[in-house]
């Protein structure tokens, strides 16, 4: 068997993208009732790989929470939710956009058969432990779970954030 080849950092920076992307405005990874400012950074890293944008409402510690989340040297595309988060995703919907939530439903589709956007497309989250409430799951179009083997009750948000902005994205 041959040994695999690691490529180095040199390479890998000449692959990637030399700037931060603008602001696409087609996939909106969307935290909207965080709990752990950690899991803001994390969500940011991971819409930077998969070129979409963080959609945080504006509370006083998530500025902090992102800066110090944010291992990026670039500025990434954040929009901000000023007032009702109810609002704000009714706009969205009214505008076209397709709402996609991550969360355990009886009509929640398994992570492997969503499709990919088409269309602009805002991936919502809900509360660690609450999840997203009913005003929020009153406005979606879909809901997604990631199947589970293991005694868990669900993953970490910016964990199963990440695993369904790559589905979206078309990259796996």
């Amino acid at each position: 068997m041959t040994a695999a080849r690691v490529r180095t950092r040199p390479e890998l920076r000449r692959q990637r993208r030399q700037q931060a992307h603008g602001c696409w405005n087609h996939l909106l990874a969307a935290p909207l009732w965080p709990k752990y400012g950690v899991n803001l950074g994390t969500l940011l890293r991971t819409c930077d790989a998969v070129g979409a944008c963080l959609v945080v409402p504006r509370k006083p510690w998530v500025p902090d929470a992102l800066e110090h989340g944010n291992t990026l040297r670039k500025r990434q595309c954040v929009h901000w939710v000023d007032g009702s988060v109810s609002r704000w995703l009714a706009r969205q919907r009214a505008g076209g956009s397709a709402l996609v939530g991550v969360e355990l439903t009886d009509e929640s589709i398994r992570l492997a058969d969503l499709p990919v956007a088409r269309k602009r497309t805002v991936m919502v989250l809900g509360h660690e432990t609450d999840g997203i409430p009913p005003e929020g799951l009153e406005q979606l179009d879909l809901t997604v779970e990631i199947p589970m083997v293991g005694t868990g009750h669900s993953l970490n948000v910016a964990v199963a954030g990440s695993l369904v902005l790559y589905k979206l994205a078309g990259l796996v």
